[in-house]
């Protein structure tokens, strides 16, 4: 359930965010404009689109020119990033959009057997399509993959071409899409082959948003799920925003067992016993302090937040209380990933993006932050 801070800290990140985007027109630029023009331009020549979503965000991560330009035959709502949203929340969107007779799937781009599905998903509807058409065996299908900003467009393109490749046993050469954490890194229109009979070929397209600013909640989603740059805000701000979010959750319960300090010890004490003197050599230089990406800085990580969650005597639900809950947590992470305390602000601006990677990489739990339509939020 998501409290009533976590929503409060949402708006008032969008609504600064609208403004700021608003006053300086940064919100779609002259490129994705043109990008924009140029994928409303084939939309209707293409057999089949894939719209690929954020499966944290199924709904405010939706393409909205899929709304106003007219559809080919057949369309996949992709939601790439299962393994960042949680296989159970996945499939409880699946059957969602399936009674809204919308065909949709979960999808990792990282995972070899994912890729094969949504593969085979996309053959299955290319052939219904072929039947209807009564073309000859040189059919050749063209799929688009379409999407807002850093939702895995090109990671899908890439997994797409390289298992469509080996499945038809074809020769050559691989091509690869440009792949970044950072969004609309994907600049023009490409195409790459992933299947045979019937040939099949999929375009990577540019990142595109509305052409409208969307209201203050979505935009709060698209910055902390990473979609629009956190460039125009503090990392602070939004960091708070999330912290707010996992706090009203269950994720930090599920730490418990796991994170104990006395766990800890037990556990790496465990593994010194089993090291040679030359293996711990190794294993030290091999650790950066600053690291944050490393097991043992994530377990500790955890084990604050659940520290700090669980030992909370004051009600959570109060605003005050939650605030001064995210205050005690910055300052414990703060030491965590070793910030210098040389300037507070710009320490926890530091921590503030340590832990948002932490957060848009799944290192710290699985989270939904679209809730469907219907449940109590």
């Amino acid at each position: 359930m998501r409290s009533m801070t976590a929503m409060s800290l949402g708006r008032r990140i969008g609504t600064v965010l609208k403004e700021e985007l608003r006053s300086k027109g940064e919100w779609r630029d002259s490129l994705m404009a043109a990008a924009f023009r140029a994928i409303a331009e084939r939309i209707p020549l293409a057999n089949l689109v894939v719209e690929v979503r954020d499966a944290r965000i199924p709904l405010s991560s939706e393409c909205e020119i899929l709304r106003n330009y007219p559809l080919p035959h057949k369309q996949i709502i992709a939601l790439n990033k299962m393994d960042l949203a949680g296989a159970s929340n996945v499939k409880a969107w699946v059957e969602y959009f399936r009674e809204r007779k919308c065909i949709s799937c979960g999808v990792n781009a990282h995972n070899k057997e994912n890729i094969r599905q949504l593969l085979s998903l996309i053959q299955c509807q290319v052939r219904e399509l072929k039947k209807h058409d009564q073309c000859d065996n040189n059919y050749t299908a063209t799929v688009m993959l379409i999407g807002i900003p850093n939702v895995g467009k090109s990671a899908l393109t890439n997994a797409l071409h390289q298992v469509g490749r080996i499945n038809a046993a074809e020769k050559g050469k691989l091509k690869h899409a440009t792949v970044s954490p950072e969004p609309r890194v994907t600049k023009d229109i490409r195409s790459f082959k992933i299947g045979s009979h019937p040939n099949i070929y999929v375009l990577d397209t540019p990142a595109i948003l509305s052409p409208k600013v969307p209201n203050a909640a979505v935009l709060s989603k698209l910055i902390l799920t990473g979609a629009v740059e956190d460039c125009l805000l503090r990392r602070k701000e939004v960091a708070q925003y999330f912290l707010a979010i996992h706090n009203s959750s269950d994720q930090y319960k599920k730490w418990a067992k796991l994170y104990t300090k006395d766990n800890d010890r037990s556990f790496l004490n465990g593994i010194t016993e089993q090291l040679t003197s030359s293996e711990l050599l190794m294993k030290h230089k091999s650790q950066t302090p600053t690291d944050h990406t490393q097991d043992c800085i994530v377990q500790d990580v955890r084990r604050i937040l659940f520290e700090t969650i669980s030992s909370l005597e004051g009600d959570i639900k109060c605003e005050d209380e939650m605030l001064a809950l995210i205050d005690r947590q910055f300052s414990a992470l703060q030491e965590t990933f070793h910030v210098s305390v040389e300037c507070e602000e710009d320490a926890h601006d530091k921590v503030a993006g340590k832990l948002l990677n932490l957060f848009r990489t799944g290192r710290i739990g699985h989270y939904i932050l679209d809730h469907l339509p219907g449940k109590i939020q």
